[in-house]
């Protein structure tokens, strides 16, 4: 969909959290950090397009990954270049894996945690139920998702591997998807105690996986989610995500962001768009809470960010004004995540 209007869409005084929001544009090369009222504040050059997005990490500096050229890609996501990037543009860190995908996560120890591909054994890739027989990758491979650590010398300190550390029936791939990969691992996020929590498209599924024993601790699946993406843990111990509203029985297409509790496995908080077709990204997206208790909304195939109350009042909203080529569906302005950041935080504070 092409905007008649982008940047800065409205900012009600007062009320839309004061903070520095981290663009990535999908399919460009630059990195953008946006001010309350729609400025570019600082931005960044690359000489890749992104795998998928940036954040910043507490010492301010950029945390990016890029999109190679070379590995497999068997579904959307691809990125292979993970980089830590100084306020000037200077590289201090890289990785190379070119299976990596999807999420990268700096972890409280200082590693380095990632989502790739691998392909599956066949011993373990006949065991995968669900989708349409025959839609598996050329030589009737399944694709699997892996889990690595690395450390800052690039040294891996630690794995995890769907076909072996997961019980593979119990998580049947939705009729709609195809067996290229299982199951589309979309994020990985480090929970206080040390463990994970994961969120998988293709089975519409989130999952914590406790770090010393590789085994599933909790998972929830719910296909009314309509395959989800960027699961995080709040504060209070509930989760939030992006609920894409694909391949559902509920009349219109629509998103929604949703808070779920955890032990109820309750919802106990949810926006979606009025009327609900006006807020709809079938793929990519995210969310945010942001410390004012505020939501921030990343509707990431139309380029959308912006900001809700707890009551589903749109108080600050932005449109990406960067398109670039997306083959074959030409001009793009998607935006795969979005945060923002306080100005005194310890990754904007006193650099703008």
């Amino acid at each position: 969909m092409r905007h008649t209007k982008v940047g800065l869409i409205d900012a009600v005084d007062g009320v839309a959290t004061p903070g520095v929001t981290i663009v990535t544009p999908l399919f460009g090369t630059g990195v953008y950090l946006i001010g309350l009222n729609g400025e570019v504040l600082h931005q960044w050059a690359t000489d890749l397009p992104p795998g998928n997005y940036a954040r910043l990490l507490p010492n301010g500096n950029l945390f990016w990954s890029g999109e190679t050229s070379e590995g497999p890609r068997p579904g959307g996501g691809k990125g292979g270049l993970i980089r830590e990037i100084d306020w000037d543009g200077n590289i201090l860190w890289e990785y190379k894996d070119d299976c990596q995908h999807h999420d990268f996560r700096r972890l409280k120890n200082g590693n380095t945690l990632y989502i790739g591909w691998e392909r599956m054994p066949p011993e373990t890739a006949h065991r995968v139920v669900g989708a349409e027989e025959g839609s598996e990758a050329d030589g009737g491979v399944i694709w699997g998702d892996y889990l690595r650590e690395v450390n800052p010398a690039g040294q891996t300190v630690w794995e995890w591997h769907m076909h072996s550390d997961l019980e593979i029936e119990q998580h049947p791939l939705h009729i709609m998807s195809t067996r290229k990969e299982f199951a589309h691992c979309n994020s990985c996020a480090e929970l206080p105690d040390g463990n994970l929590l994961l969120s998988f498209r293709r089975i519409s599924t989130l999952m914590i996986v406790e770090k010393s024993s590789k085994k599933v601790k909790w998972y929830k699946a719910n296909n009314e989610w309509g395959q989800q993406h960027d699961a995080e843990m709040l504060p209070n111990g509930n989760i939030l995500l992006f609920a894409n509203g694909i391949h559902v029985p509920r009349g219109v297409f629509h998103s929604r962001v949703i808070e779920l509790n955890t032990n109820s496995e309750k919802e106990v908080w949810s926006y979606q768009g009025s009327p609900t077709w006006s807020f709809f990204s079938p793929n990519i997206s995210g969310a945010q809470r942001l410390g004012s208790g505020n939501t921030l909304i990343c509707e990431g195939l139309n380029g959308r960010i912006f900001e809700v109350t707890p009551e589903g009042q749109i108080v600050w909203e932005y449109i990406s004004p960067w398109f670039g080529n997306h083959h074959p569906t030409g001009p793009s302005n998607a935006v795969f995540r979005a945060y923002q950041y306080d100005v005194d935080s310890p990754e904007i504070a006193g650099r703008i």
